[in-house]
């Protein structure tokens, strides 16, 4: 079968490209600032607020769950802004992904609580996680693809990488907002109105993001794809008759870098206050600690991938944090500051190699007229499944009279699927944009003896 070959796309500019990354990265940072801001509100004030009838176990498990909720839409909502991804555009569907996302979260800070109307506050709450979670299905994919395929093949995947600087940016922004207002405000007045201000904050935060995303353009691939008429009228559709290996594949690659982020930055801090006896200010300050790292280290994995390729990074991130998993843990029982902070650090630099490298590795594995769909809903995927672990934790916590080891029960088999997918991941081979529409995923072949 003879098929076209389109014309090779043309990178854009090295000033440009750093000027598309650097708005990527903020428009994931906005997105990760308002999830994170949700996380740690959850842990200690969701289930007071809105859930209050139930108990604190109860409305601890409530609050977990309705984390869990906007993760389970996520797969929906890459559905819907990857067919836009695809269609219409990168640039155009990141608008409205982090425009959703910013009004979301503002309007949370508005909510009455149940002392003041009930049961209604927690039906709103749940409706805007809802709204939530269909933004966020559509922002990471889009994120990745805006910052890779403005540059070279030969760096997509450093540029991969950086957009994943949101994540721990977020987390040390939402962090330091909350130990500025427990050191200036009470108790009392932190839990009556003073935790609506980190969800306004996402207000002002959301127009910086839109006017960085307005002001750049359209990536080169996505122009070739148009020029060459090659979009698919039905993307989604496309991806999974072409490459179900493939999403499989990327599906149990991202397992690990959400996964960690879901388990240390939502149960263990309320595991650590309600069980270690560590304060909720020393937690925020570990947990700032291990971002602050995470932006010097995010890049340094995103060149080391550059090198070795994406997929191996990922598979020794993996790696190790499956044989430091329980010893961590382990340490974590004995209550001191220094080696709460020595967890977070070891146990959030090993996830963050497979989290650095993720973007590159999903990127290298599909074509790029249905890319978006697919980066999208692998993600939102492993991320819907990755939502519940706080909620699947406190309840082998429960059962198990919270004995040390009960988080590495689940983090020990995200890193073992990671690391596994990882391996299949680094024997398949795509290369980007070379012209024949059917070239998909495939196993590399052995070498000859």
């Amino acid at each position: 079968m003879t098929t076209a070959t389109p014309a090779p796309t043309t990178p854009t500019r090295p000033l440009s490209v750093r000027r598309v990354a650097w708005a990527s990265m903020v428009g994931t940072s906005l997105e990760s600032f308002d999830f994170y801001v949700f996380a740690y509100f959850s842990a200690f004030f969701i289930g007071p607020l809105f859930f209050d009838p139930l108990g604190q176990f109860g409305g601890t498990l409530a609050a977990f769950a309705t984390i869990g909720v906007a993760f389970v839409v996520r797969p929906i909502g890459a559905a819907i802004f990857g067919h836009m991804g695809d269609r219409l555009g990168r640039r155009a569907t990141l608008l409205w992904t982090v425009g959703i996302m910013g009004v979301a979260t503002g309007l949370i800070g508005f909510l009455p609580t149940y002392a003041q109307a009930g049961w209604l506050g927690a039906v709103l709450l749940v409706l805007l996680r809802v709204t939530q979670g269909l933004s966020l299905g559509g922002e990471w994919g889009g994120s990745i693809l805006l910052a890779s395929e403005h540059a070279s093949p030969v760096k997509r995947a450093f540029y991969a990488s950086v957009p994943q600087l949101g994540s721990p940016v977020g987390s040390i922004l939402s962090a330091a907002v909350f130990i500025v207002m427990t050191l200036v405000l009470p108790a009392e007045e932190l839990a009556a109105w003073g935790w609506r201000i980190p969800f306004l904050l996402a207000l002002p935060l959301l127009a910086v993001s839109l006017y960085l995303r307005i002001s750049i353009d359209e990536t080169p691939v996505f122009k070739a794809v148009v020029a060459q008429h090659r979009r698919d009228r039905v993307p989604f559709a496309t991806m999974f008759a072409r490459q179900p290996v493939a999403l499989l594949v990327a599906f149990g690659a991202a397992l690990l870098g959400i996964g960690s982020y879901s388990l240390m930055n939502t149960y263990t801090i309320n595991y650590g206050t309600t069980t270690l006896g560590f304060s909720f200010q020393d937690l925020l300050v570990a947990t700032t600690i291990g971002g602050l790292l995470q932006l010097v280290t995010i890049p340094l994995f995103g060149a080391w991938a550059n090198r070795v390729g994406s997929a191996r990074v990922v598979a020794w991130g993996a790696l190790g944090t499956l044989l430091i998993t329980f010893p961590m843990y382990w340490l974590l029982q004995f209550a001191s500051f220094p080696v709460l902070v020595g967890t977070m650090i070891v146990g959030g630099i090993l996830p963050t190699m497979s989290w650095a490298a993720l973007g590159g590795l999903m990127n290298d594995l599909f074509i790029d007229h249905y890319r978006y769909s697919a980066l999208s809903v692998a993600y939102a995927v492993a991320a819907a499944v990755s939502g519940f672990i706080p909620f699947v934790t406190a309840l082998i916590g429960e059962a198990t009279g919270y004995v040390w080891w009960h988080p590495g029960v689940v983090l020990a088999p995200l890193a073992a699927v990671t690391l596994v997918s990882a391996w299949a991941a680094a024997r398949m081979r795509h290369v980007p944009e070379v012209g024949d529409p059917d070239m998909v995923a495939t196993p590399e072949p052995a070498p000859a003896a």
